[in-house]
């Protein structure tokens, strides 16, 4: 069985971050994101092929990532010739030797999805097509897919007016998918398959069916949801490395250096070569980076600083995101900023 990763955005909602990190490749703690993805792949067995579907900054990803053989699983490569839309891009991914369903994965979804339950209902229910949905508290901000009671995909609403509103339910970006059915995509044409794809598939009355999973669900695509997605894996929401077995407690790399004075309170996580100096305060919801300095009397509360950042003596951050090799001076107070790489704050700047 094959998967294809829908990796090719160019995380515009995450800019300055993603100008020089591809949104696949963005950490999450100590892991780049897909990896999240793939370890999921990975439950099922039969899946013996991952395909990357990229775009934007591909020998970015590759080099992360490379063959696969570190993680287990094979993984390939493939490059739009030009942007496919999500349809066309699958049917570009999957090629014309298939036999099996395929697994299909929007690239910016951090889920705790059952894979193999999602796809034993495939199989049982002999669908053309299944999809996983996931309920939302405010169904008016989304698009919403409409079932019947025994799980046919009946309609999809795009941002309903309030009497429209008949169910919860919206695209979790999670499909499987019969081979044949990809026939319906032209090629090398730009093609969507919310818009186009899966309509075709209730027009014709195939079987299209949903799999409701109401496990933990969310798109990492805003600096706010990149940020609420490491909170909930610190909190336990989500049982995923760093804290799979620790929810709740301050992750401090062995390879770390925390000077005597410094205050650790957690959750929070620190990662290999960092420095945290005497007097420093690390403050819960904090993640710093691999070869990141928190020098003397500085406090960082609620951020996430990328590797070989500098924070300097006495200065105060608070949720705050910053890329790479990043300069934060002294006595800088700042909160709720974004920064890109290599991004400098000099002395006594504030918001």
């Amino acid at each position: 069985m094959k998967a294809i990763l829908l990796a090719g955005g160019k995380g515009t909602r995450l800019r300055p971050l993603t100008l020089h990190t591809p949104k696949p490749i963005v950490p999450i703690f100590d892991r780049p994101f897909l990896r999240y993805q793939i370890d999921l792949l990975r439950q099922v067995p039969e899946i013996d092929e991952v395909v990357l579907s990229l775009n934007y900054q591909p020998r970015r990803i590759e080099e992360v990532f490379g063959d696969g053989s570190d993680l287990g699983i094979h993984l390939r490569y493939v490059v739009e010739p030009t942007p496919l839309g999500t349809g066309g891009a699958i049917r570009f991914a999957a090629g014309d030797r298939l036999g099996e369903p395929i697994v299909v994965f929007n690239g910016d979804v951090l889920t705790a999805v059952d894979l193999p339950a999602v796809i034993r209902l495939h199989r049982e229910r002999q669908a053309k097509a299944t999809i996983v949905l996931t309920p939302v508290e405010n169904p008016s901000a989304y698009g919403l897919v409409e079932t019947d009671a025994h799980g046919n995909i009946l309609a999809f609403l795009e941002k309903p007016s309030a009497d429209q509103i008949r169910c919860d339910t919206i695209n979790a970006g999670i499909y499987v998918l019969e081979p044949d059915t990809l026939e319906r995509v032209p090629r090398d044409t730009a093609y969507s398959i919310e818009r186009s794809y899966f309509p075709s598939l209730i027009h014709d009355r195939a079987t299209f069916v949903a799999h409701i999973d109401r496990g933990y669900w969310i798109d990492i695509g805003t600096p706010e949801k990149y940020r609420q997605a490491h909170r909930d894996i610190m909190d336990g929401r989500l049982t995923a490395p760093p804290f799979a077995s620790t929810p709740g407690a301050a992750i401090v790399s062995p390879e770390a250096r925390i000077e005597e004075g410094a205050t650790i309170t957690g959750p929070c996580f620190i990662d290999a070569a960092a420095t945290i100096k005497r007097g420093a305060r690390i403050g819960p919801y904090s993640v710093i980076g691999r070869h990141s300095t928190i020098a003397e009397e500085a406090a960082v509360d609620g951020c996430i600083l990328w590797p070989n950042t500098w924070v300097e003596s006495e200065a105060r951050l608070v949720d705050t995101l910053a890329g790479r090799n990043c300069h934060f001076g002294r006595n800088v107070d700042i909160t709720g900023g974004l920064f890109g790489d290599k991004s400098v704050v000099t002395d006594y700047s504030q918001t």
